[in-house]
């Protein structure tokens, strides 16, 4: 062996199955990759935040950059909900109307403080955070949040996307992944 051969580490192969010129996975795991790039986000934006959402859609941030670059303005296209701003409570079912439109996988982020918990509008009008209507996968906290927020809250949920089992949300992995982001 030669000198320049020894500092040549290699890498573990991912789990699966490989030999002379193949590899081989389970379908779920192909699946989660698949879905992990390539979420379509629906944007519902009503104030500052979406602001942000649009700061994080150009070319500085790019989203596109995670498979998430198409926004759907159609929730049965759509897999990610992104709430952003201040909801009033009159506009509550409207976010639940265009939730169960979404296909299964589906998720949600809460983006911003008001989307989150009503933020600084505790008033009768608001509602103090969309999961009162919607379950939420992940918050993303700020008043607004910068765009790099936005970006780890779309890729948590990327990691939620990848290790969701194809039978929904019962598998233990993925509520392993809930747990560890507090999330119930």
């Amino acid at each position: 062996m030669s000198d320049t051969n020894k500092d040549i580490i290699m890498a573990e192969a991912p789990e699966g199955i490989s030999g002379a010129g193949f590899f081989a996975t389970s379908l779920e795991k192909v699946i989660g990759l698949a879905r992990k790039h390539s979420l379509w986000p629906l944007p519902f934006a009503t104030s500052c935040c979406g602001i942000e959402y649009m700061a994080t859609m150009g070319s500085h941030y790019d989203i596109s950059r995670f498979g998430s670059e198409r926004p759907s303005f159609s929730p049965r296209q759509a897999d990610i909900l992104m709430v952003m701003g201040t909801i009033a409570k009159k506009m509550g079912p409207v976010v639940k109307q265009v939730y169960e439109q979404m296909a299964e996988p589906r998720w949600v982020i809460a983006v911003g403080a008001c989307a989150s918990s009503g933020g600084i509008f505790d008033t009768y009008s608001v509602l103090q955070g969309i999961d009162r209507v919607v379950p939420v996968d992940v918050y993303v906290p700020g008043c607004p949040p910068r765009p790099e927020q936005i970006l780890d809250g779309l890729m948590r949920v990327q990691e939620l996307a990848e290790s969701e089992s194809l039978r929904r949300r019962d598998s233990p992995e993925y509520q392993a992944l809930l747990a560890s982001y507090n999330i119930k």
